[in-house]
């Protein structure tokens, strides 16, 4: 009787268990080791089921070029998942939906550091702001809008 016991509590343990958990996505991020905004993405990342391997570096211009972030889509970290680029204050759920989507482009981004964004919260303060795509010839399109 008491093992019948413990299968029914194991079994009502394990029907709490949703079937479909979602499983953690690995992301690498370059960053300033000075950054305080940096971190509190990588928070927002981990929040978002992310692992994160941070790789704080000084040379964030060479870590642009070698992933082909412009000028204009440049922001204060770069990050690489699943062969994609995240540039900046992205949201996770904005990253999750590139993942799935797959289109054919380098990356996303979130250029400059517009307040509201994920790591960039301030005092309430949210500016609307565009999350964009690119690819290796410069060329952007709005991947997701952001207003108030």
């Amino acid at each position: 009787m008491k093992s019948l016991e413990i299968l029914f509590a194991i079994s009502l343990v394990l029907g709490t268990i949703p079937a479909h958990a979602e499983k953690a996505t690995d992301i690498t991020v370059y960053r300033s080791p000075s950054c305080s905004c940096c971190g509190k993405w990588l928070e927002h990342l981990k929040q978002n089921n992310f692992t994160i391997k941070d790789i704080p570096t000084e040379d964030m211009n060479a870590i642009k070029h070698k992933y082909g972030v412009s000028d204009e889509m440049a922001s204060c970290h770069t990050a690489v998942v699943n062969g994609y680029v995240v540039e900046g204050h992205v949201p996770a759920d904005d990253i999750k939906v590139l993942l799935k989507t797959k289109p054919s482009v380098v990356g996303i981004a979130v250029p400059q550091m517009p307040s509201g964004t994920p790591g960039m919260e301030m005092d309430g303060k949210k500016d609307p702001y565009d999350v964009m795509s690119f690819d290796s010839d410069k060329h952007y399109q709005v991947f997701k809008s952001h207003s108030k």
